[in-house]
């Protein structure tokens, strides 16, 4: 019976499989991107030790109402923000291997940091779901600036839904009124010294104070505004109506690249003109 010994591995054939057992470029820069995203949500490492210590001492743990609260809570947060970060990292895999320098770069690290640092502020899933969005967009192209993209992070801090209404109406139909806006979200107007009329005159202020939406301008040619003629009207003798039906609105430039990066999937460029 012939002997069969085992040859041994080739010099080649261990390296390839050292080679095989190390993760890929992009496995590398997935989990720095999780890392990065769950090192900005301060209660995270409190949760794993809580959760850790939850199975070492089941008992004494229940016995802590309080205690046993906290963890519940924050499990169920703790696997909301699991599971954005998942779509997230499902998403940038599907992105060319030519982006794989900006998902390492410490730049797009640090904009995924303040992301996950605003998703832990924000009240409510739709505000999660325009972040998990935005830091997605950036991460899969390069074409809106960094500066920008932290712009529109404090912009869904500072903002909530009913100013993300208006915006919508105004993103639908350039030069609507306020009259418009309003009706196409609520219906029926309440009166002009009523706290829905305050509300409202508020959400337009605070997003046209922000560079969000401005009055309509007619510009010329080289993208300059054109002053308008004054033309005196007699006095009403009331004041301007919150929900006036005369001056039309718009987004300004920076308002529709908002909208373009924040409200929909990954995104080619914008156009400004």
């Amino acid at each position: 019976m012939e002997n069969l010994v085992p040859v041994p591995p080739s010099e080649d054939e261990i390296q390839q499989a050292l080679t095989a057992l190390e993760p890929t470029r992009r496995q590398r820069i997935l989990r720095k991107l999780i890392m990065a995203a769950l090192g900005s949500v301060p209660w995270v490492g409190g949760i794993l030790t809580a959760i850790q210590s939850y199975g070492e001492e089941d008992g004494q743990l229940r016995s802590n109402l309080l205690q046993s609260q906290w963890l519940e809570e924050h499990r169920k947060k703790f696997k909301e923000l699991t599971e954005d970060i998942a779509e997230i990292i499902n998403r940038l895999q599907s992105t060319k291997a030519e982006i794989e320098d900006r998902l390492e770069s410490e730049e797009y690290l640090v904009l995924v940091r303040k992301a996950f640092h605003t998703w832990d502020q924000a009240d409510t899933a739709e505000k999660r779901a325009h972040i998990k969005r935005l830091i997605a967009n950036a991460g899969a192209s390069t074409l809106c600036p960094d500066d920008l993209i932290r712009l529109f992070l404090d912009w869904l801090a500072l903002y909530h839904e009913a100013h993300f209404l208006v915006i919508r109406e105004i993103y639908k139909a350039p030069g609507v009124t306020r009259a418009d806006i309003w009706q196409a979200i609520h219906g029926d107007f309440p009166r002009e010294d009523s706290a829905e009329a305050d509300l409202f005159k508020l959400l337009i202020r605070d997003l046209s104070t922000g560079s969000v939406i401005r009055q309509h301008r007619e510009a010329n040619y080289h993208g300059q505004f054109v002053k308008k003629s004054l033309t005196k009207r007699p006095s009403s003798g009331v004041l301007k109506s919150a929900f006036d039906d005369e001056e039309g609105y718009e987004l300004t430039a920076l308002g529709r690249q908002f909208v373009h990066y924040v409200f929909t999937e990954v995104v080619p460029k914008i156009n400004n003109s």
